[in-house]
């Protein structure tokens, strides 16, 4: 394995207060909107920097197109993916709640227990029963053998307990295994074919000078900036190649409760509501997934006995693709990102569901609801090396296998045929999971 980031300990990073030396900004140059792509540059990746969230997507987002008339369909159903779905929760050792199974199906129970509800999450879910629910997430509600209970300390990004799961403490087993080898700070410049239709050789520049590796498969999982940046330095060529580059539109906003003490759940996050998700809408805008949060970002309350009484929200609205919003590299190997905006399918998905919040919170004694702002990112890279049936409309097929250079398997967000409301972590685990089986024959392809 050529990770182009260092090694970085779990106490290292908590010491320097960052989970990465190498600043992602400073891979790549913007061009149009200067907007921030978060990612970690280090062994394990997101898993360091990332806060957890894990649920899985609604059924209808795999069937965009053929419902809605939006997007696209994906070339993997909801029920294709619902095993691959569950051994990456077993993996992980994913906490949620039983009864989100009505959003979406599961063939067996969570592993671990659902965390902790707030006091504004239990009265929304006594009004909206089948649309509250537990966040499922992958910071610890009991200990186990890899790491303890969740601190709800809110550090989720640099979790002081080792909570939630990370490569560093969820995969030992591999990486101390003798058969397998990590080589650090070993940035990939490009994939060397042998032929037309296959990858022998992978050029990179480590410490020691620009070296090559050989390759009976190659497997490509840089992210939705760096992996086409590679392909593109490779002379491997697709119209869609590097383009489509997306993230959810998100939202904060602060609830102002009246008379009721907030702010005594068990994590970060707590409450996931699907109210305005899924529908006949999203042939007009998109959907939108609200997260509860179980911290005072805002600061508490100053009146005298009402310090509690406030809740942040979190609005994460689908986007859809756009191909101006694209990643390139210059002569020189320089990659760039190219930025015009999320689209107006996105926008007006925001729209309605900040006029909508009223009636969604009406459950709760609702004082006032401030609009905090458009978050600058939701650290969810999307999109550039998209999946389907067909090389005329995607780079790899629906095995992950590029469609013209057959052994390379491109990993993570970066195959996303569109762009969700909810974090795409735990897709593009059980999306990986299905890679590895059919690659190795343990899963049909078709």
């Amino acid at each position: 394995m050529l990770e182009r980031g260092p090694y970085r300990p779990w106490d290292a990073q908590l010491e320097s207060n960052e989970n990465s030396v190498v600043p992602s900004n400073s891979t790549f140059r913007s061009i149009g909107k200067d907007k921030p792509w978060n990612f970690t540059i280090g062994y394990g990746g997101g898993t360091n920097c990332w806060y957890g969230t894990t649920p899985r997507l609604h059924p209808s987002d795999f069937r965009l197109k053929s419902l809605y008339g939006r997007g696209r369909d994906w070339p993997v159903s909801y029920e294709e993916m619902e095993p691959y779905y569950m051994a990456a929760e077993e993996i992980m050792d994913i906490s949620g709640p039983e009864d989100i199974r009505i959003i979406s199906p599961r063939s067996r129970p969570y592993p671990q227990p659902p965390h902790k509800f707030s006091a504004a999450d239990r009265l929304m879910k006594k009004a909206q029963p089948d649309r509250h629910f537990v966040m499922p997430t992958a910071r610890a509600r009991v200990a186990n053998a890899q790491r303890p209970q969740c601190c709800a300390t809110f550090r989720c990004n640099l979790c002081p307990v080792h909570a939630k799961f990370t490569a560093l403490n969820g995969f030992r087993h591999i990486t101390e295994n003798p058969n397998v080898r990590i080589l650090t700070e070993a940035e990939v410049i490009e994939v060397e074919r042998s032929g037309a239709s296959s990858v022998s050789t992978v050029r990179f520049r480590h410490a020691s000078g620009e070296q090559r590796v050989g390759c009976d498969l190659c497997v490509l999982g840089a992210n939705a900036i760096h992996s086409p940046a590679i392909l593109l330095r490779s002379g491997i060529g697709h119209p869609l190649l590097g383009r489509g580059l997306n993230e959810q539109l998100g939202y904060a906003v602060e609830v102002l409760l009246d008379g009721l003490d907030n702010l005594d759940g068990s994590t970060i996050t707590t409450g996931a509501n699907y109210s305005l998700y899924d529908g006949a809408f999203r042939s007009e805008h998109g959907g939108a997934f609200l997260v509860f949060d179980n911290r005072f970002p805002y600061g508490v309350r100053t009146e005298i006995g009402r310090w509690r009484q406030t809740l942040a929200m979190n609005v994460t609205v689908e986007d859809e693709l756009r191909n101006e919003n694209r990643v390139s590299v210059d002569s020189s190997g320089n990659v760039a990102v190219h930025f015009q905006g999320h689209s107006a399918y996105a926008a007006r998905g925001a729209e309605r569901s900040l006029g909508l919040l009223p009636e969604v919170l009406a459950p709760l004694p609702v004082e006032k609801i401030v609009f905090k702002g458009y978050r600058p990112s939701e650290s969810h890279l999307q999109g550039t090396l998209r999946m389907g049936r067909n090389r005329a409309d995607s780079v790899v097929d629906r095995s992950q296998v590029h469609h013209g250079i057959r052994n390379l398997i491109v990993v993570g967000t970066s195959v996303l045929p569109t762009c969700p409301p909810v974090a795409p972590s735990l897709t593009a685990a059980a999306l990986s999971l299905r890679a590895a089986d059919i690659a190795a024959g343990k899963a049909p392809s078709w």
